[in-house]
């Protein structure tokens, strides 16, 4: 948990330096604020890299999955949502679907998605890990900071100190 994170007072401190996602998520996960470097997936209803990613080292990275919007399956569930805080994850921001979210809910990891189905994805690891991905207005470059609170998601070229 970070209690200081608050993203409307990044945006008030530094002003056009950060990017702020007009996507309108939906929190799932047990942490209310996290944040760190980010990392990325694109994929369209396929978690195969998801879940790749996620079972190694996070060392409290942010994974961003581009799902493309799609509903349609989910791209993380509770199973994979625990590797993550297994493997030191601080969140996962997905332009996409989850389910389990009563599991995801009880667990030490920032989850925001813009829905959930109980439909599973297919998993054949199709799609590309670590590439700029964009949606709601920014661009998420792998390397970059990623903040996230009940407000938002802003993101920043250099990580800002809290």
């Amino acid at each position: 948990m970070t209690p200081n994170l608050s993203t409307a007072d990044l945006i008030d401190d530094h002003g056009d330096t950060l990017r702020s996602c007009s996507t309108q998520f939906r929190r799932f996960g047990g942490r209310t604020t996290f944040f760190g470097r980010i990392r990325t997936v694109k994929c369209h209803e396929d978690n195969g890299l998801v879940k790749q990613v996620l079972n190694t080292p996070g060392e409290g990275a942010v994974l961003v999955v581009d799902g493309g919007g799609s509903l349609r399956s989910a791209l993380l569930g509770d199973m994979i949502g625990e590797s993550a805080v297994a493997n030191g994850w601080a969140g996962v921001v997905i332009f996409g679907a989850v389910r389990d979210t009563r599991a995801l809910g009880e667990l030490d990891l920032g989850v925001k998605a813009l829905g959930s189905n109980p439909r599973k994805s297919v998993k054949d690891g199709a799609g590309r890990l670590d590439v700029p991905v964009t949606f709601g207005d920014v661009t998420f470059v792998p390397g970059e900071w990623l903040y996230s609170d009940e407000d938002g998601v802003v993101v920043s070229a250099e990580e800002i100190g809290l």
